[in-house]
């Protein structure tokens, strides 16, 4: 038997109505916002990811799935492309190829599958799903303004309170700019060198490749040497210090909590000034639920003119778990459930079903060659609210026994009103 990969899995219902739920409410929030949705492709060119990620994060230097285009044309052939492990390298990839800073401030999300090949955990696969949104535009737009960092943190904030997600915490921190990072990597490099040999082996590599990673360990007995690094507020200048001031007195203002967590940095080498997180107690060690920062000097990495921007992504996948930890699952269930009773019912019965969906409920259809019996063991099984009796007697009436499955009571109601009489029902269980 032919199974799903390793790392990857299928989303079945009623799971799917959660999910769902998350998107929906997601459109909501996002649209409140005045963000717009993009759509990208799920491959790039490799070289985007090496240059806006960095070659030596562990994304580009071990988790991405790479290949070398094998198309029929000459220029396609020996092309390295490479599926998204992310989404703002495209997003920013985008931003430039179209020009878009002729629109002046552009407020974008996203929602869709990205690829990493790492090891399978609680909440991660090698196919997962993620929902992003950016802030990018020319300084002239106010791209680069705190005003943006602390937008992007509240609605975020209002987002997981829509969603009825209790207990989560904001953390924050400022990593600087490109070249501020520049020297608190080189003290760290510094600093780790007589102590790297005692700690992980991820640890001992990014202690030589990029040591702003090791804050990043979550190995426990790594830790009291973590707590002994030099902190990036070290190496902040009065600009950087400044703009991060700002995001939290805003933030204050409009009444989000926030930690300060000076350990906090981003994996991905775009980062500057503004890094965040939001986490959740249900996902145990590896808590984050979404995360991201600001990244002023992207779109000159890959090519493009100079466009602050911040933006985040939230793993939908760990999103969806916290959801069921707190709510369990949403289950879609139908309206009614119509029970064609005898021969050339089920014409009858599809006339009928055609005429309630048109009043938006949602309707699953029986046959004319179910007994009665098992027409009610199938409304039962699906959790139909109703089953509606269509027998050759209902067709000429034009009235129709209507039964409520949860309280036993079966009515008589002709046709017109069968649509209003099951939405009624259907507001009050859903209060």
């Amino acid at each position: 038997m032919i199974k799903a990969v390793r790392g990857t899995r299928d989303l079945l219902p009623p799971d799917t109505a959660l999910w769902n739920f998350v998107e929906k409410t997601v459109r909501e929030v996002f649209e409140a916002y005045n963000f717009q949705e993009i759509r990208t492709p799920i491959f790039e060119e490799t070289q985007l990811f090496s240059r806006a990620v960095g070659e030596e994060t562990d994304v580009v230097s071990k988790e991405m799935y790479t290949w070398e285009d094998r198309g029929r044309a000459e220029s396609d052939r020996g092309h390295s492309l490479t599926l998204r492990p992310e989404a703002t390298a495209g997003i920013v990839r985008a931003y430039i190829e179209h020009k878009m800073w002729d629109r002046g401030l552009n407020k974008l999300y996203c929602m869709g599958p990205m690829f990493r090949r790492e090891r399978p955990q609680k909440g991660r696969y090698r196919q997962f799903y993620q929902i992003d949104a950016e802030v990018i535009g020319p300084e002239s737009s106010g791209s680069a303004s705190p005003v943006r960092d602390a937008e992007i943190l509240e609605m975020l904030a209002t987002l997981l309170d829509r969603l009825g997600i209790k207990g989560w915490t904001l953390e924050m921190n400022s990593v600087g700019s490109s070249a501020e990072r520049v020297k608190f990597n080189e003290a760290l490099r510094v600093a780790l060198e007589p102590v790297k040999d005692k700690m992980c082996a991820d640890c001992q590599r990014r202690a030589v490749t990029n040591p702003l990673r090791v804050l990043d360990c979550k190995v426990p007995e790594d830790q009291p040497i973590i707590e002994k690094l030099p902190r990036i507020s070290q190496f902040l200048d009065e600009d950087s210090r400044k703009h991060f001031e700002q995001v939290q007195e805003i933030l204050k203002a409009v009444g989000v909590e926030f930690e300060i967590n000076d350990r906090l940095v981003r994996g991905l080498d775009y980062y500057t000034r503004t890094a965040f997180e939001f986490t959740h107690g249900a996902l145990g060690a590896q808590n984050a639920i979404l995360g991201g920062g600001r990244y002023d000097g992207l779109s000159e990495s890959i090519g493009g003119p100079p466009a602050p921007g911040i933006g985040f992504a939230i793993g939908e996948d760990r999103l969806v778990m916290t959801l069921q930890e707190s709510m369990g699952s949403i289950q879609q269930k139908p309206d009614v459930y119509i029970a064609a009773l005898g021969e050339g019912m089920d014409r009858e019965a599809a006339r009928l079903a055609r005429e309630l969906r048109r009043g938006e409920l949602i309707v699953e259809l029986g046959d004319e060659k179910f007994r009665l019996k098992k027409s009610f063991e199938a409304a039962d099984k699906i959790g139909a609210r109703y089953i509606l009796i269509v027998g050759e007697n209902e067709a000429k009436s034009g009235v129709f026994a209507l039964k409520n499955l949860g309280t036993g009571e079966q009515v008589s109601v002709p046709r017109a009103e069968l649509a209003e009489r099951i939405k009624q029902v259907s507001r009050l269980r859903d209060r």
